[in-house]
């Protein structure tokens, strides 16, 4: 079960072998994930969003765990996990492929910067403290993306 555990944890062992920005390599299955979650009607995007969060932080406690690291870098289902959160409800499929891109951006930019109160919940212990910090990124993801999407292509 940890063999698993980091697997997922490690985004798929993107998180393992990226040489460098693990995290960043490690959100790219986040990609696929968003585009499958907003397919769907938006009132089913919510819970799948939110239960996705929540299923994060068991991989994340675990895989910390088995590395020995605090909020280890290659733990990145905090990232790919969470990342539809930060789409959630923009209709992907109908966008043009280089609109992911621009969102991409937004998404990483965000979740290395940290805004308050972001940066101060990494400190909570376990799978929560590795996870709550990225979820409150990818809400303010989620605005910046809705604004770029209202201003620009709808």
């Amino acid at each position: 079960m940890r063999k698993f555990s980091l697997f997922i944890a490690t985004g798929f062992g993107l998180g393992l072998i990226a040489p460098f920005a693990p995290g960043t390599f490690g959100s790219l299955p986040g990609v696929a994930l968003a585009y499958a979650t907003t397919a769907l009607p938006v009132w089913l995007q919510i819970p799948v969003v939110t239960a996705l969060s929540i299923l994060a932080i068991p991989f994340c406690e675990i895989a910390e765990q088995t590395l020995g690291i605090k909020d280890d870098g290659r733990i990145t289902a905090d990232e790919w996990m969470l990342y539809p959160l930060s789409l959630c409800g923009i209709p992907l499929l109908d966008l043009p492929w280089w609109s992911m891109i621009i969102f991409f951006i937004v998404i990483r930019t965000i979740d290395i910067i940290k805004p308050w109160p972001a940066n101060k919940l990494q400190s909570i212990p376990g799978g929560r403290g590795i996870v709550i910090d990225d979820f409150i990124a990818n809400i303010y993801s989620l605005g910046i993306n809705w604004l770029i999407y209202l201003s620009f292509f709808n």
